[in-house]
C-alpha cells in the first residue's frame, strides 16, 4: 500500500540519514523525499512516499517516534490531504512542434520558463496523474532533459501538520 508520511524534525546534521536508514533497514524503498526548513529554521518538514506493507510500516513509524530528533510523524494516506510536486522538462523545439508545445504548457497551466534556439524548458506543478499525462503528451515531441521534486503534502482545512503538540 501506498502511505505518504510527513515528519516534523530539528533542523541538524544526520537526521536524514537516520531516517532513511530506518526506512532501508526495514526494506522499503522511498519512493520520493522532499526537506525543507519549516517558518522556524531549527526545524525541518520531510515528506516522505514509500510503498509497502502495513505491519512493517507501522513498525518503522513507532521506530521513527523513538528518534530524538524527531518532533512528530504524521501518516496522511488515511487523512485528507493535498499533494503536489513539481516538473521541469527541456523539450525540444522545432518550428513545426512550438506551437503545439504551448498548447500543451497552456492545458496543463504550466509556464515556459527559458527559451533557447532549440529549446523550451517548462515548468508544471500538480498531483502525479497530472505530471505523467503532461509528460504523456510531451514525450512524442522530444523530451531532452527532465527533473521532478518529491511530492510534498499537507492536512486539509484548519488542521496544521507542522504544529508542535503540547
Amino acid at each position: 500500500m501506498r502511505h505518504v508520511i510527513t515528519l516534523l524534525v530539528e533542523n541538524e546534521f544526520g537526521v536524514l540519514t537516520r531516517v532513511a536508514g530506518l526506512f532501508s533497514g526495514r526494506g522499503f524503498n522511498i519512493e520520493s523525499l522532499c526537506v525543507a526548513e519549516t517558518l522556524d529554521p531549527t526545524v525541518s518538514t520531510m515528506t516522505i512516499v514509500t510503498r509497502g506493507d502495513d505491519q512493517i510500516l507501522e513498525q518503522v513509524l513507532k521506530q521513527l517516534n523513538k528518534l530524538i530528533s524527531v518532533i512528530k510523524v504524521v501518516d496522511l494516506i488515511e487523512k485528507d490531504f493535498v499533494e503536489r510536486e513539481m516538473v521541469l522538462a527541456k523539450v525540444s523545439a522545432t518550428p513545426e512542434t512550438r506551437e503545439e508545445i504551448l498548447r500543451v504548457v497552456d492545458i496543463f497551466r504550466g509556464k515556459v520558463i527559458d527559451v533557447g534556439a532549440k529549446t523550451y524548458t517548462i515548468e508544471v506543478t500538480g498531483d502525479e496523474k497530472k505530471i505523467n499525462a503532461l509528460l504523456a503528451l510531451l514525450k512524442p515531441l522530444g523530451i531532452k532533459e527532465l527533473v521532478r521534486t518529491g511530492r510534498v503534502a499537507m492536512m486539509r482545512g484548519s488542521k496544521i501538520t507542522t504544529e508542535h503538540e503540547s
